[in-house]
């Protein structure tokens, strides 16, 4: 198993929490080659990867013309459907009606929306579903109080949710594509029941600097502390009032987004109202709270798909020096680097993301793509 160090307790972030210095794991040799691919949407891209003996690589994309607005009268609708699951409404998005089948993952705080600059061009050649965690976006967020004080918002629970979103509405097996937390629901869904997950991509996943196992021990106590502050008393609630603020919520993104000129009111908009429904905030505080369940170096030997990382090397929140030391476990078959994307490369730097979603589809589509009876 691949060492995975924690980083020392240094700062808090404000919705990520996670920490801000840096340790570097060992080094890997580059052998250099060139590839060029274009999108099957006619968006001329050419890329360039420059994998290491395990795989890893390094992607640039420089767009040779900008079509995306030529694009609207090609792309399949994207409808917006309700599911239920367990008695709760879940939102997802859908488009496309043909080809392998995609379930695209957010991460913390977000929803289906931020995958709106890749469902509707991936749509063209696959069905793709991008789906709302239940307590983010605008599904359901009933209250972790509500559950006889075992933790609701956790891996497991949104894992399972995964799953039985693609025996319910899939009704296939699907590749997952997840962003920051997403990939620990990607990865959880994927070793509960291996049959379901044909591939899982991870782009950015979180490393959990705050898990239990990863906090250094002298600052577990003040950290302990500060969570039962958040959750137990009306701290909490003042400290989302004070960042669920739209002048706050473009702050943050620009910290994660390296290019800041994408941080875009209509990306404000999509992130910050949900979050001002009903429920988010107990949802918000309960997560940030949440300390144990899965780390991905615990789940990662246990994944029986083939397992894609990608990274955007200017991420400030989960630093890629540490990340790439998850390209040495056996099933991550390539680790591969985006430059100048921060932490959400999907929304940041679809023109890298998308082609490279495709690539790996592709690579691994040959299987059947019905899941067998019973399943």
């Amino acid at each position: 198993m691949a060492n995975i160090r924690a980083l020392p307790l240094t700062s808090l972030e404000t919705t990520s929490l996670l920490f801000s210095k840096r340790v570097l794991v060992k080094n890997t040799s580059i052998i250099s080659f060139t590839e060029t691919h274009f999108l099957r949407q006619s968006i001329p891209t050419s890329i360039t990867r420059s994998p290491t003996p395990r795989g890893s690589g390094s992607v640039s994309c420089s767009s040779v013309a900008d079509k995306a607005s030529t694009l609207e009268d090609v792309c399949p609708e994207v409808r917006t459907l309700t599911w239920n699951w367990k008695g709760y409404s879940i939102r997802y998005q859908c488009a496309g009606t043909s080809g392998p089948a995609l379930v695209l993952v957010h991460g913390f705080g977000a929803n289906s929306d931020h995958w709106r600059k890749n469902t509707p061009i991936l749509g063209k050649s696959y069905r793709v579903y991008s789906i709302d965690l239940i307590g983010y976006g605008y599904s359901d967020k009933p209250n972790p109080n509500e559950f006889g004080g075992e933790p609701f918002y956790t891996f497991e629970t949104w894992g399972e949710q995964l799953n039985d979103f693609c025996l319910d509405v899939v009704k296939d097996e699907a590749f997952f594509i997840c962003n920051s937390i997403g990939g620990l629901v990607g990865l959880q869904a994927a070793v509960s029941k291996p049959e379901i997950c044909r591939g899982l991509m991870l782009i950015n996943i979180s490393l959990r600097m705050l898990h239990i196992k990863k906090q250094p021990l002298i600052g577990r106590p003040f950290i302990r502390s500060f969570q039962n502050l958040l959750r137990n008393t009306p701290v909490g609630k003042l400290f989302f009032k004070s960042i669920a603020k739209p002048e706050t919520v473009r702050s943050i993104l620009s910290q994660c987004y390296h290019d800041s000129s994408q941080v875009t009111d209509e990306l404000v908009e999509a992130i910050l109202r949900p979050g001002l429904e009903p429920g988010a905030v107990d949802v918000f505080l309960e997560f940030i709270c949440y300390s144990g369940g899965p780390l991905p170096e615990d789940l990662l030997p246990l994944v029986k798909c083939p397992v894609l990382i990608a990274w955007g090397e200017k991420d400030p929140w989960e630093p890629i020096e540490l990340g790439r030391a998850y390209g040495d476990f056996d099933a991550v078959e390539e680790f591969v680097v985006l430059p100048e994307a921060g932490h959400c490369p999907q929304d940041e730097k679809p023109e890298m993301v998308n082609p490279l979603i495709e690539s790996f589809v592709a690579r691994h589509s040959n299987s059947s793509a019905a899941l067998a009876p019973g399943i």
